[in-house]
């Protein structure tokens, strides 16, 4: 990956955004307004890791109040700037907007290495900072509700909603204040999976639209479908997981070591493991190793998910690229540069803003659950239960025939917490994405699927504002 030293992540999210704003007839301090960032919070703190005391570097950004809370993960790495979290925040903005949750953007980072750490030294690390957001009224569940990002997961957002109630003793929705938070301690069943599975929703929308698939050349729909996944993170592992079992042919899986390739396809869970004994996933059964993890962005075939980090697509290597289409799993993976070459190409980007809304969107329902005080399911399941019961029993009574057993136990069954979450994030990929084609096709001068995603946004923040008025 070669990127300039002087490449702006939050300037490639602006470009994006100009780029839509174009085929808009807002006024221009409205799009001005939508394309800064609310509010920065720069910060650094004090903590005592063995006999020594550092001073930690962390950041939350909101982007956008023209919705309340905000909403955006917090990430654990050394890669954590200022422009980075702005970035992040703004693509936050616009990705709640295309999906219809009604979240302002945000984003938070603290610059370490997780791994050097103990899980008590992170521990204090995280209490420290969100006590830190707490003093600025930068989290709260009318405010601002952080969530899991990279290097961080359901312990930390645990920790981060201990020390909330702790210094809010009696806020009834306190829960609320953070989001991607264990089970048992007010998380939502389908968290963990919700953004693979809303890459694969969002992918399999688009590849079941005839007139699409009829301009790459390619049949309708997932099954037989060469899909090449870059990362095997969270992200990455469920979107060939999904894909797999959808009928396509998972043919590489890339990592920061290397990738490896299998004509016939490759188990994500098989690879996972042998990662996890190994170290590596090169020299995996059956697979061919790739020294690489750029030889396997440039292998061909018909769908490539980039799953990592920033800007693994730019300038340099998107002439290289094969995929018919690539679904942008990762935030950022794509360059501008990229996008105009791979545009030029014909090839088919499906964009980050709102294909990675997966996470945020079981997010919307995991904040919901908090301030209902109770969770999906239970009170309907077994009313509908029985209700299905009924209603198969009297069709049986009135043809004299039997309902085979599986499809009688498939028609009984009420939905649980997690089937209702799979079936939410399902409905709201498969809406956003026909949202965005619509808005392509009515203007065929748009030149790109994440311009006409941004021309959705961008109308629809606008309309707040518009809706709203500017106070005083």
């Amino acid at each position: 990956m070669i990127v300039s030293a002087d490449y702006s992540f939050f300037d490639s999210v602006t470009k994006s955004f100009d780029k839509a704003a174009r085929f808009t007839s807002w006024d221009l301090g409205i799009l001005e307004q939508i394309k800064a960032c609310n509010s920065i919070y720069s910060m650094k703190f004090p903590v005592r890791i063995g006999d020594n005391i550092e001073v930690i570097e962390a950041y939350r950004v909101q982007h956008s109040h023209h919705k309340s809370p905000c909403k955006g993960g917090i990430r654990f790495s050394m890669e954590v700037n200022q422009d980075e979290v702005m970035a992040l925040a703004a693509l936050m903005t616009y990705k709640c907007a295309i999906v219809n949750v009604p979240f302002g953007g945000a984003k938070g980072g603290i610059k370490i290495d997780p791994k050097k750490y103990t899980a008590f030294e992170l521990e204090k690390i995280t209490r420290r900072y969100t006590s830190e957001l707490i003093k600025k009224n930068f989290i709260g569940p009318g405010t601002d509700v952080p969530a899991p990002d990279y290097g961080t997961g359901a312990r930390e957002m645990a920790w981060i909603l201990d020390t909330y109630v702790a210094m809010h003793p009696g806020e009834v929705d306190a829960a609320g204040c953070v989001t991607g938070k264990p089970v048992s301690q007010g998380g939502v069943r389908g968290r963990t999976e919700a953004t693979g599975m809303g890459v694969f929703f969002g992918i399999r929308e688009v590849c079941n639209m005839v007139d699409v698939m009829e301009k790459l050349g390619l049949p309708t729909g997932i099954e037989g479908k060469t899909v090449v996944v870059q990362g095997l993170g969270n992200v990455g592992y469920h979107s060939a997981k999904y894909f797999r079992e959808g009928g396509a042919k998972v043919i590489a899986i890339a990592e920061w070591e290397g990738a490896i390739y299998n004509a016939d396809g490759l188990n994500e869970d098989d690879v996972f493991q042998h990662r996890k004994e190994n170290g590596t996933i090169l020299n995996f059964p059956g697979g061919t190793n790739l020294p690489l993890t750029s030889d396997a962005l440039e292998l061909e075939c018909d769908i490539l998910i980039p799953a990592a980090l920033e800007n693994v697509i730019n300038g340099q290597n998107a002439p290289r690229i094969k995929a018919k289409i690539i679904g942008e799993a990762a935030n950022g993976p794509l360059t501008p540069e990229a996008d105009e070459i791979l545009s030029l190409k014909g090839t088919l980007v499906v964009p980050d803003m709102y294909l990675n809304a997966g996470g945020v969107t079981v997010s919307y329902f995991e904040w919901l659950k908090n301030l209902s005080h109770v969770r999906y399911g239970r009170l309907e399941k077994r009313f509908t239960e029985n209700m299905n019961k009924h209603i198969i029993g009297q069709m049986e009574d009135l043809t004299g025939k039997t309902v085979d057993p599986k499809e009688k136990k498939f028609i009984e069954h009420g939905a649980d917490e997690i089937d209702l979450v799979h079936s939410g994030l399902e409905e709201t990929m498969v809406t956003a994405t026909r949202e965005i084609m619509e808005v392509w096709k009515a203007h065929p001068d748009i030149p790109d699927m994440r311009t006409a995603a941004y021309v959705c946004a961008i109308n629809k923040v606008a309309t707040s504002y518009a809706e709203l008025g500017i106070f005083p």
